[in-house]
């Protein structure tokens, strides 16, 4: 390996255990000893929230530290597999033991890499620019995307406080949609998934803190939720269960939508 693939992917994989490590700090127990909600959770909200004054505590991590800043070039990303697979592979290049937390964390990222997507759904993972692109570009065509992101837009950032709608929320109207999630792994990786027509809705909101701090957010409502897990977590921050209601989100920072 060249020094500098060597220097970018051990400061790669410090990122990655350090996140891992924060997440894993965050949980807390409630007085009868299981585990509490993680405050990070604070994201997920009904359709009916989404109107002007509206408060709610919402967590927005920063993107600085949390997880590698840009996605591999198509020889470096080449350069290492990507599959379930390989990862006894995987863990020994990286120096992972099989059974540490980064371990679970690659698992569990290349699982939902490799699977299947549902009906009416284009799913994928892009773990370079160069992929970023041809794979948004497959599902849209000949239509030119523009790509939507929440942004921090205050020094003073808090990860965890009560936000107010301070204008109403302006809904992007798209025959096609597409989110992408990072995921925890040692480099940048992408999930995306997306549908044509209004299976999800896309809304920009702009936010006030507590403590003054704006922020200009992105936010995806799930219209149908029937195909998702009883289990979710949304079901058990907004109550209700699979199909019951329309869950919305706001996206991290470091997530994208291309809208077309």
């Amino acid at each position: 390996m060249e020094f500098a693939s060597f220097i970018l992917y051990a400061l790669l994989l410090l990122q990655f255990s350090l996140a891992l490590e924060i997440n894993e700090k965050t949980m807390e127990n409630d007085q009868d000893g299981h585990p509490s909600l993680d405050s990070s959770l604070n994201v997920f909200f009904k359709v009916t929230d989404l109107y002007l004054g509206k408060r709610m505590p919402i967590y927005f991590a920063t993107d600085e530290d949390s997880t590698p800043t840009r996605l591999l070039s198509r020889k470096e990303a080449d350069s290492i597999p990507f599959s379930l697979s390989k990862l006894p592979y995987l863990l020994e290049y990286f120096s992972f033991s099989n059974t540490s937390s980064q371990a679970k964390a690659m698992e569990i990222t290349l699982k939902q890499c490799e699977q299947k997507s549902i009906v009416g759904e284009v799913k994928f993972c892009v773990t370079s620019s160069e992929s970023m692109l041809e794979m948004t570009r497959g599902f849209f065509g000949s239509v030119k995307p523009n790509v939507l992101a929440t942004r921090i837009l205050s020094s003073n950032h808090a990860l965890f406080q009560n936000y107010s709608f301070i204008e109403k929320p302006l809904e992007i109207y798209a025959s096609k949609k597409v989110a992408c999630h990072t995921m925890a792994y040692p480099y940048l990786v992408y999930y995306c998934h997306g549908h044509e027509g209004q299976m999800n809705r896309v809304f920009k909101v702009a936010l006030g803190g507590e403590n003054k701090e704006r922020v200009e957010a992105v936010a995806v409502c799930h219209m149908d939720t029937s195909a998702w897990a009883r289990d979710h977590v949304a079901f058990r921050i907004l109550g209700g269960h699979p199909g019951s209601t329309p869950v919305c989100h706001v996206l991290p920072v470091d997530n994208l939508v291309w809208v077309g």
